[in-house]
């Protein structure tokens, strides 16, 4: 549960949340190409935000399905990651993260996100390559408590940059110019997607 201090602790959140933001990111991407609209590019910010651009119709299911994604694109992943580490395929799961990353390189376009899917791309290739077994089995299950974890968290923060910010860009008031539902049930929405799946993941660990 490394993984899920490193999300909690304020002085480790901002570090690890630039990882919480490139799978984020990572999501948008890979549902704009899956729906069929063309992948501009991907930028990772200093501050932990993120952009991702892509053309095609500006309304209906695909936009809705692009916009979407980015908070729940780290429970996905993070549910996956751990799931594969359960069954006893920790390599598939670097290697799983490791082609996540090599995506997002393959569209970031700052230097400053460059900077941040490198950094992330060596981490997971010297795991894969020179960690031993027992070594990547917890940075596998760390790598995927963070993102189960920061999922949450970045969805409980998005309601407070809500009431900060008077810009309305957030995926959840994106969704809801393009739906008839208003941004705060989307962003409840977005949190109950994201607690339900770490709660099904932490209840072994609660009985056992």
């Amino acid at each position: 549960m490394v993984g899920s201090g490193l999300v909690l602790l304020p002085t480790t959140w901002r570090q690890v949340r630039h990882l919480v933001t490139l799978v984020h990111e990572a999501g948008h991407a890979v549902v704009a190409l899956g729906t069929g609209r063309r992948l501009n590019g991907i930028r990772l910010h200093r501050d932990t935000s993120g952009l991702t651009t892509s053309v095609g119709r500006p309304r209906g299911p695909g936009m809705i399905a692009t916009a979407a994604a980015g908070y729940l694109a780290p429970t996905v992943l993070g549910l996956g990651v751990l799931l594969l580490v359960r069954a006893g395929h920790v390599a598939w799961a670097l290697w799983l993260a490791l082609v996540v990353v090599g995506f997002v390189l393959a569209f970031i376009r700052n230097w400053y996100g460059v900077l941040v899917v490198l950094l992330a791309g060596a981490g997971a290739a010297a795991l894969i390559w020179r960690a031993p077994a027992e070594v990547q089995e917890l940075a596998a299950e760390g790598f995927a408590w963070t993102l189960l974890v920061g999922a949450v968290r970045a969805t409980l923060d998005l309601w407070s940059h809500r009431r900060r910010s008077r810009t309305r860009t957030s995926d959840a008031d994106v969704l809801a110019r393009l739906t008839h539902l208003p941004a705060p049930l989307w962003n409840l929405l977005f949190v109950v997607a994201c607690a339900a799946p770490l709660a099904w993941a932490v209840r072994p660990l609660v009985i056992g």
